[in-house]
């Protein structure tokens, strides 16, 4: 008994200092790191500190199993780096445009539709984690992934970003 209440409290330890550190993380932020691309014409935003947690923390949930560190298991060459997004087509550099890929995702070249093979919004049925998202989630992923390269630097996407970050 007294083996399974250690366990629990150390269980408990874990797991709130997960709850705490990230927005602590996310806190460390300025607002022009949190600022980022919201679409084609180059209009920006600014993620809240809710936002940057959130995205953290979903994007860890539904997107980290294949793109951990920004990088593509499944298709090494691209990456979730802003010179990979910059170049599909429609580009993907924005958070409107990333968005709109994890409802429609299409190939690299924009010509195919590939639900049944990524996971979206429109396949939630065959991607069971993709139900539980909120349109509110998919900001919070897409400003994730728009904002690692300003946090970690070119080692978002497997560094082939030229993005420096500030202070690097």
């Amino acid at each position: 008994m007294l083996k399974r209440c250690i366990w629990l409290a150390a269980i408990a330890v874990v797991v709130m200092s997960q709850l705490f550190s990230t927005p602590a993380f996310a806190a460390e932020l300025d607002e022009a790191t949190r600022t980022i691309k919201l679409n084609e014409q180059g209009d920006t935003v600014v993620l809240s500190l809710e936002q940057v947690s959130r995205g953290r923390r979903q994007f860890n949930y539904a997107c980290s199993i294949c793109h951990n560190g920004g990088i593509t298991k499944t298709n090494p060459t691209v990456g979730l780096d802003p010179e990979s997004l910059a170049g599909a087509l429609p580009p993907r550099d924005n958070l409107e445009a990333l968005v709109d890929y994890l409802k429609n995702p299409t190939t690299y070249d924009g010509l195919t539709e590939i639900s049944q093979l990524h996971p979206s919004m429109k396949s939630s049925d065959i991607y069971p984690k993709m139900r539980s998202l909120t349109e509110e989630d998919l900001v919070a992923i897409s400003g994730h992934i728009l904002l690692q390269p300003k946090v970690i630097g070119p080692l978002w996407g497997g560094g082939k970003s030229t993005y420096s970050a500030p202070g690097a």
